[in-house]
């Protein structure tokens, strides 16, 4: 065990303890205060499933976890770990990861715009692996930390197939010119790094980008530079309601990977992979603080109801707690409904509107979902919400988070200490890790399924 993490930084569940339990006993407490603040409950169990199946179907590449996706302190202790490296946007996530204990040689500065001050800090603290894209990013780490290794973003430009929103990279004829001067200004390249999202994860995409980071590896080489590490990105699905399993696209990757940048090549492979680990390990529930019953008889109304909420998402602060939405318009999936005041929400289901709390009802969360009748103090659940939905900095939220209440079988905390992050090597070791267990294999797929408490309205 690294030591990272201990058993008291979450709760040890037994065979069948499941996420529905937890949350029972949970909202149990919480009907009991007046200030209901909202809550997650994170299966790190889920997490490890996810880890140790990223290693099987990708072998060669080293997972760097983006910290901006779920900067929560259980999530990166699991991490660390498990033997992940982190991919960190500023002086915040840098100072977080090493708060505890992860060295400097498993962090990446992965922003390709950043604040002369924080590479400073990022020089100060051993961290040396960074991106650019530009020669002012270059002039500015020439100056700042003339130790660093950069790794030279290329652009969607460069890369026919992928998605034109791709904001960050260079084109691949500007390559040589950054490569030349960051060679004049004494700046060691190391490697090449592209993202291609979630819409560039297709084999062709995938082939065109792997093959633009060759051809701009042997310029390095050739100017001098000692080139070494790729970087291939994020975009890897957290649920399995994608259009291509997580295998499916690592064959994609794994034959660029063959072609271009073969075994003994000398060339070490790294991804951003930062939705796939948390988006379906994190629950998220929340009250109902206010309801507005719009009759049918009011123009353009079809009998709608329109409930506020308490704290929940990016952009919008509901109850003093802002967390982020990794989408401009969400579409929550809401599993369940629990309610204190009688044992089974009434019948007929309404259209409902969920918004922000009284004050903030402009802030709309989902429209149109069908629901049964709400009553204020009503619980709804959502599942899939660990990505981009806590705030990695006290900046970004002008109140308190909110809780996470972190749960683990003991079977996956076996696995942790038995595999130490590698996947496991024989059949019966992968047979034992797919086995059904309790809450640390199951949670999310439990809530998706099953209401909260007694039988309930679900979505």
């Amino acid at each position: 065990m690294n030591g990272y993490l201990k058993e008291s930084n979450f709760l040890m569940v037994e065979e069948g303890f499941t996420t529905r339990d937890l949350l029972e006993n949970l909202l149990a407490e919480l009907c009991q205060e007046s200030d209901q603040q909202a809550f997650f409950v994170a299966d790190l169990g889920d997490i490890v499933k996810k880890h140790l199946r990223f290693l099987k179907a990708l072998p060669r590449v080293k997972p760097y976890f983006p910290v901006k996706c779920n900067g929560s302190e259980g999530v990166i202790r699991l991490l660390a770990e498990l033997g992940a490296g982190f991919a960190c946007a500023n002086k915040a996530e840098i100072s977080r990861v090493q708060g505890i204990g992860v060295p400097a040689d498993r962090i990446f500065y992965s922003s390709p715009c950043k604040q002369v001050a924080h590479i400073r800090y990022a020089a100060t603290h051993g961290v040396r692996l960074m991106a650019f894209d530009n020669e002012v990013e270059l002039s500015k780490v020439a100056r700042s930390h003339p130790r660093a290794r950069m790794l030279l973003g290329i652009t969607a430009d460069s890369i026919p197939s992928a998605h034109p929103s791709m904001t960050f990279g260079t084109t691949l004829k500007s390559c040589r010119h950054l490569l030349e001067t960051a060679k004049e200004q004494a700046v060691e390249v190391v490697g090449i790094s592209f993202h291609l999202g979630s819409r560039g994860l297709e084999p062709q995409a995938l082939a065109q980008a792997v093959a633009a980071a060759q051809l701009v590896f042997d310029m390095g080489t050739e100017l001098g530079h000692r080139m070494h590490l790729l970087d291939i990105g994020g975009g890897f699905p957290g649920t399995e309601d994608t259009r291509a399993p997580l295998e499916e696209i690592a064959a994609g990757i794994n034959s660029a990977l063959d072609l271009y940048f073969p075994e003994g090549s000398g060339v070490d492979i790294v991804a951003r992979p930062g939705r796939y680990y948390v988006t379906s390990a994190f629950t998220l529930a929340v009250s109902i603080t206010a309801l507005e019953e719009i009759p049918m008889e009011q123009p353009g109304s079809d009998g709608r109801c329109d409930c506020s909420m308490c704290p929940l998402f990016r952009g919008l602060n509901f109850g003093g707690v802002t967390v982020a939405l990794g989408h401009p318009h969400p579409h929550p999936c809401v599993c369940s409904v629990f309610s204190p005041q009688r044992p089974c929400p009434e019948h007929p289901w309404h259209s409902s509107s969920l918004r922000g709390p009284p004050g903030h009802a402009e802030d709309r969360i989902a429209e149109g979902l069908e629901l049964p009748q709400l009553h204020v103090g009503d619980w709804l659940v959502f599942g899939n919400m660990g990505a981009y939905t806590i705030p990695t900095s006290p900046l970004l939220t002008a109140g308190p988070q909110p809780q996470v209440t972190y749960a683990m079988s003991r079977m996956a905390w076996k696995a942790i200490q038995l595999f130490q992050g590698k996947p496991p090597q024989t059949e019966d070791d992968r047979e034992s890790l797919c086995t059904p267990l309790s809450c640390g294999w199951e949670m999310a797929e439990t809530l998706c399924v099953t209401p909260v408490f007694a039988p309930a309205g679900i979505i």
